[in-house]
């Protein structure tokens, strides 16, 4: 990559995962990186800049609009590395997405829609690959620890000899704080999208929707079999029990979108988490009377939502108590936040692993800016990254340098072997 004026450019600074990931750089970025800070008001941009302190006193402000491809495109031949927190990205995302593919700046998001993923796969992958750009998706909750926490799982498979990873599930066992008012923005538009768009609802719908070799992947049919009534309340109320352990299971929010991208990663790296891995998530309600009240409580919750971001009055209804984009908890909340998950794997030779992912961070403000803010840095000072350019997930373009950085910042990847 040639020389440029800056280090980073973070978009859409101040909004409320812009500011939080703008105060983890201040704090971690050092005095000899160039930062910019970049948003549509210059007035909110110096205040920001204000209360970061003496750290960011030197950081450029940039006032740009996710409309203007002129002024984008400027601004990422100036940088080396531009994140950007300005979604849904469907809407607002192309163009910053676009100029960074052409320019070979590398580029991070917090993106959770499979539609822009696809797009991005579809528009940009040849384009950064000429370039030397890393257009580095998903680098926030969802869907960092996912991705890196097969990552590490399979790492650990193939090191002691044990072949590729098989059955293997991720399970929330615990998890405080709420999904961000841009991630609600990002599923409305994606199911307003869905609802008028017959090949977008078949690409969301699709497991592997996001390869860019579907060919050669499994087929997403239902079994045979699957329609009958049983398997039509499966799917409407996807609960389960374990036999083996008497816990209840229930849908996890973000596992749509977190499973696609986790196959992805295994495609871009040429199947080598293997070619058998069925992978999915879950929400663990434990094993007691109410459990499976509140795992089908959840599923039903949660479909509900999806189906009434979809139709106009409903939508209107949920926005009431849903949050805004910019708007986010108080930093006595945030600082209650936390999440732990387990995966556990299954590998062709029959060993067991479990990895314990997690951390002591709102999962969809501060760990979220924490993991974006650690994405951005790695890409700006590790030599040993991106691994890969073109459109890229964590796990490929970053891997086990990113989950060194984060764990120095108290995340948990742990893995260990059962049985």
């Amino acid at each position: 990559m040639p020389e440029r004026e800056l280090d980073i450019v973070l978009y859409g600074a101040t909004g409320f995962v812009g500011a939080l990931t703008a105060s983890h750089l201040a704090r971690n970025a050092g005095p000899g990186l160039g930062v910019a800070l970049a948003g549509r008001s210059r007035e909110r941009l110096e205040a920001l800049r204000i209360e970061l302190g003496s750290a960011a006193s030197a950081w450029e402000l940039v006032t740009v609009d996710a409309s203007d491809a002129v002024g984008l495109r400027a601004l990422a031949g100036r940088t080396r590395v531009l994140a950007t927190t300005v979604g849904p990205y469907t809407a607002y995302g192309t163009e910053v997405a676009r100029v960074c593919a052409e320019a070979g700046t590398h580029y991070a998001d917090l993106t959770g829609e499979v539609l822009f993923v696809r797009w991005s796969l579809d528009e940009l992958d040849d384009r950064a690959r000429e370039s030397g750009a890393a257009i580095v998706h998903a680098c926030g909750f969802d869907s960092i620890p996912s991705d890196l926490g097969v990552l590490v799982t399979a790492r650990r498979a193939a090191a002691d000899g044990e072949g590729t990873l098989a059955d293997t599930t991720l399970l929330v066992r615990s998890m405080k704080g709420g999904l961000s008012g841009g991630t609600v923005d990002s599923m409305r538009q994606q199911a307003i999208t869905m609802r008028s768009d017959p090949a977008a609802r078949r690409v969301v719908s699709d497991a592997y929707g996001l390869s860019p070799r579907r060919a050669e992947e499994p087929s997403s049919g239902r079994r045979r079999g699957a329609d009958g009534v049983l398997g039509r309340l499966r799917r409407l109320v996807p609960v389960d029990r374990d036999a083996g352990t008497g816990r209840w299971t229930g849908p996890f929010v973000m596992a749509s979108f977190n499973t696609r991208i986790v196959r992805l990663s295994n495609t871009l790296s040429d199947w080598s988490y293997g070619r058998g891995l069925r992978y999915r998530e879950a929400t663990d309600f434990g094993s007691g009377p109410m459990s499976p009240v509140m795992a089908a409580g959840m599923a039903v919750g949660l479909g509900g939502a999806v189906a009434g971001l979809s139709f106009s009055p409903t939508r209107a209804l949920l926005d009431r108590f849903l949050p805004a984009p910019g708007e986010g908890p108080s930093p006595e909340s945030r600082a209650a936040g936390r999440f732990r998950m387990e995966i556990h794997a299954t590998t062709t030779t029959g060993a067991r692993y479990r990895t314990r992912v997690g951390a002591d961070y709102d999962p969809g403000y501060g760990g979220t800016a924490v993991m974006l803010g650690q994405t951005v840095l790695a890409l700006a000072l590790d030599d040993r990254v991106p691994q890969r350019v073109g459109v890229c997930t964590p796990a490929t373009a970053l891997g086990e340098v990113l989950v060194e950085r984060l764990r120095a910042q108290g995340f948990t990847f742990d893995v260990e072997r059962e049985g």
